[in-house]
């Protein structure tokens, strides 16, 4: 495997045709929900992240060719009083699944997150998908532990229409 993941820099526009393309991969294979991005979402995706100063788009290649994506936001641990890393979007091409990139995208997240002082990484995952779930736990992640007690989270959402 010749792939290498870097910061994707959205002011160049063959990085946001790279991010847009693993992404709406991902968001057309059934575990992504099997509806491709629409246009609208296409068209606002790059200029929208760019804007934002906590975003911290990864990207995977295999030379040329986009092969994976980590879209991570830093965000605060109130608890921690230190900054923290989700990982809010974590995919990869059908094709090169189980090929270890994904372990790649989250040890650059995690590169960064130890960078800039964060306390931990967080990141939510579906739970019917168990190849996933395994990278995670592989790679450290675990239930929330409050005090002694770990505890099963949940990530809830409110949709506030359009």
């Amino acid at each position: 495997m010749n792939a290498t993941v870097a910061q994707a820099n959205l002011a160049n526009p063959s990085d946001g045709k790279a991010l847009l393309a693993v992404l709406d991969s991902y968001a057309s294979d059934p575990i992504g929900g099997g509806i491709p991005l629409s246009d609208e979402v296409k068209a606002r995706l790059i200029p929208e992240l760019a804007k934002l100063p906590n975003a911290l788009p990864l990207l995977a290649f295999d030379g040329d060719e986009p092969i994976g994506l980590a879209n991570c936001f830093f965000g605060f641990s109130s608890f921690a009083a230190r900054p923290l890393l989700n990982v809010h979007d974590l995919a990869v091409v059908p094709a090169r699944r189980g090929q270890g990139i994904g372990r790649l995208l989250l040890a650059e997240a995690e590169r960064h997150a130890r960078e800039r002082g964060c306390c931990r990484l967080t990141l939510e995952v579906q739970e019917t998908n168990e190849r996933a779930r395994g990278l995670y736990r592989s790679f450290g992640f675990q239930d929330l532990e409050i005090g002694n007690d770990a505890m099963r989270t949940f990530f809830l959402s409110k949709p506030l229409g359009d």
